[in-house]
């Protein structure tokens, strides 16, 4: 019965590429979709690419485990502040401007927003680089639950998507991406409300699930902690809420679907479908999560799931969830949730490709062979897909790699480096060349520093007096360092343009031209 849904679900997908090459002849319709995506398409395709098995998989499962119930929150903070806040803040001033301009990714945006080619090489460069660890970590999540479903080997679950996310993205570019994210989108509301109620009803309600929660000691031996609202953590709970929430406002992913939407009216109804999307399916994940130990445990508890312990000595956080999946849903329910976290991850890895190798024809290639007409950059856009593609599927393999940890490094780095100068480009005439590089230094340069420091362990005497301070908040955390550069580069931002121009730049007159 898996196989059987999991084929049609594939079929379809490839369908829809083959459908939409026929609409498909040039750089704008295979990127942008010819900027003419309803308000439904667009929403979708925000909501789909936004959450993924990163979220469903190891998001859920690793912050449910710690925070419990008030996990949570984490979904609220996605919905108002990374889908609704989102719309209404960038989503008319972000349309307008990049068409008036003609940009039709990030990097083309930054080199006519401030005047500069330097700056749009450069954030290309960071996009191509700092997206392959978030493809990585969508890999991670999806193949871990088809390992779990389906018994087959992780390497093999990693080829086999990537294969078939190239077939369906290098068809039909980012028409195919939207139809199917709308698809993928319905299919992941109905997946996660089925499953939130299976998942509860199995351990005898909501009031004896969170009832059984309560009793859980935490790590001091205290109960009634992960039922809570506030949960045992609500300092480094905050650090996940923005970076998971405010990170979106500076990914080239997410932001470049308002490049593509039809006009404003279709913001306005876009941003409403899209937070409604957000509380079903993120809240849901998050609640589901909250879950997770009362079906798994590490100490070899009756009746639950026994984590594995990983080399870096934590629980294998990235197992809660598929082990909730397999004890209480049923196998035909079980099909729906593959196909849902399928889809999730499928409409993940497509913007994810799609952008980054656009970006990469587009901004670092296109500008050194002028000669360079729309079949040429369709066809170089279609062999970066493969290219990304598999780099990513490398960097998958390493199963002892949380997923949490690949897309806090890769969120930090990108939305660090380009969330201030992305939103004050919009508002203020004022940000300067100057200003927008010391961002994109500053935010590769501490993801990077942080990563050295802690994620890689390559300086253990810096992570030992660090432990050994013992302070509240956990700045080993890659997610409160993504937290960290993104509100930081927001304060310093208009701080270094003010010490590098008074004045309001020319680039910057001619831009906000577009709202006369």
């Amino acid at each position: 019965m898996l196989w059987i849904i999991l084929a049609a679900y594939l079929v379809l997908m490839l369908g829809i590429g083959v459908y939409c090459r026929k609409t498909t002849s040039n750089v704008n319709d295979f990127v942008l979709g010819g900027r003419a995506i309803g308000p439904w398409f667009t929403a979708f395709a925000y909501g789909t690419s936004y959450f993924s098995a990163v979220v469903f998989i190891g998001y859920a499962g690793q912050f449910g485990w710690s925070y419990g119930m008030s996990a949570t929150w984490i979904g609220i903070g996605n919905a108002v502040i990374g889908s609704l806040l989102a719309w209404i803040v960038l989503g008319k001033r972000t349309r307008n401007m990049s068409k008036f301009l003609n940009a039709s990714t990030m990097p083309e945006f930054f080199e006519k927003r401030y005047d500069s080619k330097a700056l749009k090489i450069a954030s290309a460069s960071i996009i191509f680089i700092f997206l392959i660890p978030y493809t990585a970590s969508v890999y991670n999540g999806l193949s871990r639950l088809f390992e779990s479903a389906f018994h087959v080997p992780y390497s093999a679950c990693i080829i086999i998507m990537a294969f078939f996310t190239a077939v369906y993205v290098i068809l039909g570019g980012y028409k195919a991406t939207a139809l199917n994210d709308f698809i993928q989108g319905i299919i992941m509301l109905v997946g996660i409300l089925a499953v939130v109620a299976c998942a509860i009803n199995y351990k005898g309600g909501l009031s004896n699930a969170v009832a059984a929660l309560g009793a859980i000691p935490d790590d001091k031996g205290m109960t009634g902690v992960y039922n809570s609202i506030g949960g045992p953590d609500p300092i480094n709970l905050i650090g996940v809420v923005i970076l998971t929430s405010l990170g979106t406002w500076g990914l080239p992913q997410m932001v470049q679907k308002f490049y593509a939407i039809k006009d404003d009216a279709a913001i306005t109804r876009g941003s409403i479908i899209s937070t409604i999307f957000a509380v079903v399916v993120a809240g849901g994940s998050y609640f589901l999560g909250g879950f997770g130990r009362l079906y798994a445990t590490l100490t070899g508890e009756a009746g639950k799931t026994t984590l594995n312990v990983l080399p870096n000595g934590k629980p294998e956080f990235d197992a809660i969830v598929p082990a909730m999946l397999n004890e209480a849903l049923p196998e035909a329910l079980l099909g729906l949730v593959v196909v849902l976290v399928l889809s999730a991850s499928m409409s993940t890895l497509s913007s994810l490709v799609l952008t980054s190798s656009s970006t990469l024809t587009i901004d670092l290639i296109k500008p050194f062979k002028k000669d360079m007409d729309d079949k040429k950059q369709v066809l170089m856009i279609r062999f970066f897909i493969v290219a990304f593609l598999v780099l990513s599927v490398v960097l998958a393999m390493n199963k002892n790699a949380y997923i949490t940890t690949l897309m806090s490094i890769s969120w930090g780095a990108l939305a660090g480096a380009f969330l201030a100068p992305f939103l004050w480009g919009l508002f203020s005439k004022k940000v300067t060349k100057p200003a927008v590089a010391f961002c994109f230094i500053w935010g590769v340069g501490i993801t990077l520093i942080h990563t050295a420091l802690f994620s890689m362990g390559w300086f253990p005497a810096v992570t030992d007096a660090v432990k050994a301070l013992g302070w509240r908040l956990n700045i080993m955390s890659p997610l409160n360092c993504g937290a960290f550069t993104m509100l930081s580069t927001l304060v310093l931002c208009p701080i270094v343009s003010a010490l590098t121009g008074k004045k309001e730049t020319e680039a910057g007159i001619q831009a906000f031209k577009c709202f006369e």
